[in-house]
């Protein structure tokens, strides 16, 4: 193997578990956040929906 190459693995190889983890957390908190925006999409979207039945009750009964 060219010495030059046998640096580099030798180099790169020991630290590939920390970049993994590093990688990993990264995902994690991605997906912790997308999983806590599309519960406050749902939570808004019901609250709309009430919103939107107040007010059709409400223009229906002042008409």
């Amino acid at each position: 193997m060219n010495p030059i190459l046998s640096d580099i693995y030798s180099t790169v190889l020991p630290s590939a578990p920390f970049i993994i983890a590093a990688y990993a957390i990264v995902w994690l908190a991605l997906l912790v956040y997308v999983i806590f925006v599309v519960r406050g999409l749902k939570k808004t979207e019901a609250q709309m929906a009430v919103l939107e039945e107040a007010l059709a009750k409400r223009e229906g009964t002042s008409s």
